[in-house]
């Protein structure tokens, strides 16, 4: 083991915030299956007495796992291991036109044999972001786009915020513009425009929520979101959808196979 291993490997354990350390046990007992799905965990007394720490220390050490996903506060409870298996997000597999053309929804590949549900669904047109008329090549002053807003929910958990931008001239009068797309959902709808989309760019990036975020996704303090922002282009090379999603990142393990 080289010098830099075992610094790594906790040769500097012992200059760890306390918070840290407190947090790596409990961390290291949950994996070890101590606490269950849905138990709770010490409270912040609790870990005062046990550790001879102060309240903000244990807090601390609280907070480091619920920013990680594996604990979730509940008002006036306590905190708690949480009960939800996150959700494999396939990055190719699902976008396959093995998938959405033969009726399937995308979201199903996530999802499996577990409940999905779309809670929320707004369609609107509206005019086009500037950045949004830039990568769908609308050049006209005062483009329009048609905007559908929608809110996923698994295992009545909210997961996921998704707000797809798709030309108001290429879509109008398709159900594309109407709250229910059809089997195989939009995609479907723009292979019999002739727009169908067979290569896909995906921009990933994370940081916290804004208030609105957190709310609508039901989350813990401190648990970050993951962007998405995926294109969809067609074989001529077009832009035919911008889709901007919020994942909550405490759910999601977000998967790509590559071949050399």
């Amino acid at each position: 083991m080289t010098g830099g291993e075992a610094w790594m490997s906790g040769g500097d354990a012992g200059r760890q915030p306390k918070y840290q350390r407190i947090a790596a046990q409990l961390r290291a007992a949950v994996e070890a299956g101590e606490y269950g799905p849905g138990e709770r965990l010490p409270g912040e007394n609790d870990l005062m007495a046990e550790h001879g720490v102060a309240r903000m220390t244990a807090r601390q050490a609280l907070g480091v796992l619920q920013a990680e996903g594996i604990v979730e506060a509940r008002k006036g409870a306590g905190v708690f291991v949480r009960d939800f298996k996150p959700i494999r997000r396939r990055g190719l597999e699902r976008l396959a036109h093995a998938q959405w053309g033969e009726g399937r929804s995308i979201w199903a590949t996530d999802a499996g044999d577990r409940e999905l549900v779309v809670d929320s669904v707004e369609v609107s047109e509206e005019d086009a972001p500037a950045a949004i008329a830039g990568v769908l090549g609308l050049s006209d002053e005062g483009a329009r786009v048609c905007v559908r807003r929608r809110r996923y929910v698994l295992d009545g958990k909210p997961v996921l915020l998704a707000t797809s931008y798709l030309s108001a001239e290429l879509v109008a009068g398709t159900r594309i513009a109407q709250p229910d797309t059809g089997p195989g959902g939009m995609y479907a709808r723009l292979e019999e425009l002739g727009r169908r989309p067979v290569r896909f760019r995906e921009e990933i990036r994370s940081r916290m929520p804004s208030a609105d975020e957190a709310d609508r996704l039901a989350l813990s303090s401190g648990v970050p979101v993951v962007l998405v922002v995926r294109t969809a282009f067609d074989a001529a090379g077009v832009p035919v959808e911008v889709n901007d999603m919020v994942l909550d990142a405490a759910s999601y393990i977000l998967e790509y196979d590559f071949e050399g």
